[in-house]
């Protein structure tokens, strides 16, 4: 039930800070983010993309010097949200990329030094043809965009998650973009009864046809972040994995700075495959592989 963006912004991610008070329409949508959290609760299928050996993990320096020297750019698309903020902070840290550019229907403001170089490409997600620049000349791209049915509807969200979503990718395909990332949501499935997984399914699938030379999707557990704004179905979700043994909590859920660490120790690692999909304890692996990086 992963996935972090405020563009218009993030779905599954549980905040630290518990609410204030609960009203009778809070607690009913407290409820039904339980609920829908169960429903992730079941054997989880085997992913295909890499895990992390010791290995792998002492050869991450190394593999991010040889990254670093391709002078390669790189476009995020939900920066505003818990898990794009998160990626964006750990690109600069790491100077991954000699260009970074974010692309959202809003210009953010950065106080820190470190944000100074970073591009933003404002764009009109309902007229995205019109933006087809704003996706030219990324080597790779990392998509965190995504809302809630909640917030903008079951219309909205389709409308977002998939069609913004799909729409993106394929600028980014007609812009030269190699390796598009993807994040989906455990339990992503097509031919899901539940809405939400059922168009996290179909947009893994429909991007999958866009035939990137390289291709990973994501599919972490409830993402695990410090909200700022007070969502009290998210506080009971995360209170809820809180009080299950640690290795049910790190099967079902995952902390937003895990599922990122995982994406650039992904993304710095060269691969043959088509097509990558690293489950949550795929994700789990990878994002701890390097102990040094901090949160």
């Amino acid at each position: 039930m992963g996935r972090g963006d405020k563009e218009p912004r993030g779905g599954g991610e549980a905040r630290t800070a518990g609410p204030a008070a609960l009203s009778a329409a809070a607690v009913a949508a407290a409820a039904v983010t339980l609920v829908a959290a169960l429903l992730l609760l079941r054997p989880e299928d085997a992913g295909s993309g890499p895990g992390s050996s010791m290995a792998e993990t002492e050869a991450l320096p190394k593999l991010r010097e040889d990254f670093r020297m391709q002078n390669k750019s790189v476009f995020i698309l939900g920066a505003s949200g818990e898990t794009g903020r998160v990626l964006l902070k750990e690109i600069l840290e790491q100077s991954l990329f000699s260009k970074v550019t974010l692309i959202g229907r809003r210009k953010l403001t950065f106080d820190e030094d470190s944000y100074k170089n970073v591009n933003q490409e404002v764009v009109d997600f309902e007229k995205l043809d019109d933006y087809a620049s704003a996706f030219q000349g990324h080597d790779v791209g990392f998509c965190c965009l995504g809302t809630t049915r909640k917030k903008a509807g079951a219309e909205g969200f389709v409308r977002v998650d998939r069609d913004y979503v799909l729409k993106s990718a394929e600028l980014a395909k007609a812009g030269g973009c190699k390796h598009f990332n993807l994040l989906s949501s455990k339990g992503a499935d097509k031919s899901s009864s539940f809405l939400y997984l059922q168009v996290k399914g179909e947009v893994e699938a429909r991007v999958e046809e866009l035939q990137f030379d390289r291709y990973s999707v994501f599919r972490p557990g409830v993402l695990l972040c410090d909200r700022q704004e007070s969502r009290p179905g998210e506080w009971l979700v995360r209170k809820f994995f809180g009080s299950l043994p640690e290795s049910w909590a790190s099967g079902h859920s995952v902390p937003v700075t895990t599922v990122v660490r995982a994406m650039l120790n992904n993304a710095v690692n060269p691969s043959g495959k088509k097509k990558e999909l690293l489950d949550n304890k795929a994700i789990h692996d990878l994002g701890r592989a390097d102990s040094s990086l901090t949160p």
